[in-house]
């Protein structure tokens, strides 16, 4: 990477962003969008390249993320914590957390992580929404974390129909037997944002509902 940038999930912070609707000049101030794009890259997946630290749970102190962030160019000059406060509350998805002068991405870690909540019991059936091409694999295999730390599941067909059109116009959703996967070993954790997360599920608690339509 060259000197005097930054690389995010959007591009390289060197003199201008793209921020989805073209190129934005480097001292333009960035969307809400645009800093929490930003927030989990930095949280979930390359706290190194943004000179973050994180705990074992997650953590990061909001002081060193406000200096990480200001770091990418003048137009970030203006994120403080009320901002960051602003972000969080307005995401649907809650994919943040902030407390005691701290943040966290709440799930989707690629680098290793503790849990942020104790095992618990889910509901007795979880969905996933997955591209077709997919399906081979995890009926040979089970399904997987992939680049991720956790297996992610919802509790309603829609949730999973939503987050599998990520990946596939026309998604299939997989049913999960939480008992069968829990009697395998599989532990189950309920994130603050109430996406569940697991460990890898065996492809005998694992079957194949219809696209969700």
């Amino acid at each position: 990477m060259a000197a005097g940038t930054v690389e995010s999930s959007g591009g390289l912070f060197n003199g201008e962003r793209d921020s989805g609707r073209g190129r934005r000049p480097m001292g333009e101030q960035p969307s809400r969008t645009e800093i929490s794009r930003v927030l989990s890259h930095a949280l979930r997946h390359a706290p190194g390249e943004y000179l973050l630290e994180l705990d074992p749970e997650g953590w990061a102190p909001i002081s060193d993320v406000l200096d990480a962030l200001h770091r990418l160019g003048p137009g970030w000059a203006y994120v403080d914590e009320a901002v960051l406060r602003e972000v969080l509350e307005a995401s649907e998805k809650k994919r943040h957390q902030m407390s005691n002068g701290r943040i966290r991405a709440v799930h989707g870690h690629s680098v290793p992580v503790l849990p942020a909540e104790e095992p618990c019991t889910p509901p007795v059936v979880l969905f996933h929404g997955t591209a077709r091409a997919s399906l081979p694999a995890i009926r040979r295999s089970g399904l997987l974390p992939m680049k991720r730390q956790y297996v992610h599941l919802a509790e309603t067909v829609e949730q999973a129909h939503q987050v599998g059109q990520r990946k596939d116009a026309d998604p299939v959703i997989l049913r999960i037997a939480t008992d069968i996967a829990a009697s395998a070993g599989v532990s189950f954790y309920r994130s603050a944002s109430g996406v569940w997360l697991s460990g890898a599920i065996p492809a005998s608690a694992v079957e194949v509902l219809d696209s969700g339509h």
